[in-house]
């Protein structure tokens, strides 16, 4: 019997499509092919992720690099040259397919809306010279393993001090042209800005991307993510399925939900890219929650089941 939720969820889908005459009429937007999940969301080792992707049926997988690289562990504990082997081995077989790679800088601290805005991606000038290096590493095991694009957080833009925009601009180019040189693509992730000051700021940068994620703008409470997907369409690379509800206190989180619970209007999203032209790959993340594994799968189900 299906469950209240999921039958209400199914209904705005239905709703949701019909905002777009003909949406479903060349077939599911979302599919087993082109989604996939976010290898940290599960907090387990890589060949624990694939036992339970096994059971997803999924392949596609954004992967994040940090296991094989120095820094810190938030986006997995480090593994060794074998279990890089063994991702060399998935690729190779068949059985994994990256939808992308992903990098993480040691310093980033997420404890609050203020912490990261201090610590974030590119902007802490004691942490640049070290995360330089993991940058360059990152484009070439990304290369290595001909991942199809490389996202990360460039973190917080403030387009008010000269300086610190001149500063935080070169560094985005550092990335930009080190992905470039290396053969990959490189997509910065939706967060501390609205999607108009991206947008302004997207083209200061000829070749950088964005890896679209809808919970992070109301997570940080930057706008509307359907009505985000229409100002930067031009630069989205990657999209991330991730769900949130706006905080009630202002300066602090919001809070992530599942995929479908929360206020990114998850049908109306998925409808919006798709009418803005967007094919690529989608990935579940989820970063909070006390059974990320069942609320992985949950994600899976809705987004798959027509």
């Amino acid at each position: 019997m299906i469950s209240r939720r999921d039958f209400l969820h199914a209904a705005a889908a239905s709703a949701a499509a019909a905002v777009v005459p003909g949406c479903r009429a060349d077939g599911p937007y979302v599919t087993a092919e082109n989604l996939g999940v976010c290898s940290w969301s599960f907090q387990k080792p890589l060949d624990d992720v694939a036992a339970e992707m096994k059971k997803l049926g999924l392949k596609r997988i954004h992967l994040a690099l940090q296991p094989f690289l120095e820094g810190g562990s938030r986006h997995g504990a480090a593994e060794g040259a074998a279990a890089l082997d063994r991702v060399k081995a998935r690729l190779a077989s068949g059985e994994w397919k990256l939808s992308a790679t992903m990098i993480g800088f040691p310093q980033e601290d997420y404890s609050t809306l203020d912490t990261i805005k201090k610590t974030g991606g590119v902007v802490p000038d004691d942490a640049w010279e070290a995360n330089k290096k993991i940058v360059v590493a990152g484009a070439k095991l990304s290369a290595e393993l001909k991942s199809p694009v490389l996202t990360l957080h460039a973190g917080f833009l403030d387009e008010s001090d000269p300086v610190a925009l001149k500063k935080y601009t070169d560094r985005v180019k550092f990335i930009v042209d080190t992905c470039g040189e290396a053969g990959v693509p490189v997509a910065f992730e939706t967060g501390q800005e609205t999607a108009a000051d991206l947008a302004k700021f997207m083209p200061t940068v000829p070749g950088a991307g964005v890896n679209f994620d809808p919970a992070n703008m109301i997570l940080y409470a930057k706008g509307n993510p359907v009505e985000a997907v229409r100002t930067l369409a031009p630069w989205i690379r990657h999209v991330h399925l991730k769900d949130a509800v706006l905080t009630k206190k202002p300066g602090t989180w919001g809070t992530e939900v599942p995929w479908g619970d929360g206020e990114v209007d998850a049908p109306r999203f998925l409808v919006e890219l798709k009418a803005a032209g967007y094919k690529g790959n989608f990935a579940i993340e989820r970063e909070g929650g006390n059974d990320r594994t069942g609320d992985i799968a949950l994600a899976a189900k809705r987004l798959l089941k027509g």
